[in-house]
């Protein structure tokens, strides 16, 4: 087994996570017992995180024991891995708007101590200060205005703090090439984040950029 980043593994050309709950599955993943330790399936067809990984990630900010706070939590597929990265002296803390996403993340959330669920709009940070300071700021929503949700997000990030953004193209303009979009939102970005790394997520997600960011 090979360890990507502390607590991402690879064996046999699977991505994988140690299951913080060992018996439990999140999604109907595949599990596995490796040495007498459960690991579950990472796919990155599903994931934007687990894609960036499998395209060439280099720096993984997201680590034992951080504190992230998700944009755009959904159901909480990719949350629960980093619930598994982040492990029990961390905490995720799950931002979803969409009321019916937020039923199947609520019973992530019981088995799994360390995602604490926020029904909010990641547009307005403001109605979940109490949140706090936090290492990792990750964003997956499907919004026109993506940039200017990490740009307000920041807030929570001390300097030096780490951006991870998917952005998806067409959910910013249809009409304007996928490149266009990226320079435009890399613009946007500029003012309050250095961006680290650039990603192209096809073959897994098409049409989608993932930048890893570093707070100025």
């Amino acid at each position: 087994m090979i360890e990507l980043f502390k607590g991402v593994f690879e064996e046999r050309g699977k991505l994988l996570t140690r299951n913080l709950v060992p018996g439990k599955k999140a999604y109907g993943e595949d599990t596995y017992k490796i040495e007498g330790v459960e690991y579950r399936s990472w796919n990155p067809n599903r994931s934007k995180l687990g894609a960036a990984i499998r395209r060439g990630l280099k720096t993984m900010p997201i680590k034992p024991g951080s504190k992230v706070l998700y944009l755009g939590a959904a159901t909480g597929t990719t949350t629960s891995h980093v619930s598994d990265i982040v492990g029990e002296k961390g905490e995720v803390y799950a931002v979803e708007i969409a009321a019916h996403s937020m039923k199947s993340l609520l019973q992530l959330c019981e088995v799994r101590q360390n995602v604490i669920p926020i029904l909010a709009d990641a547009g307005k940070p403001q109605d979940y200060e109490e949140v706090g300071d936090v290492d990792v700021v990750f964003e997956d929503v499907a919004h026109p205005e993506q940039a200017e949700m990490m740009i307000k997000n920041a807030r929570f990030l001390k300097k030096g703090g780490y951006g991870m953004i998917a952005i998806k193209s067409q959910s910013i303009d249809v009409t304007k090439k996928p490149a266009e979009i990226y320079a435009r939102v890399e613009k946007e970005l500029e003012g309050t984040f250095e961006i680290v790394e650039r990603i192209d997520l096809e073959p897994f997600e098409m049409d989608h950029l993932f930048l890893l960011l570093r707070k100025k």
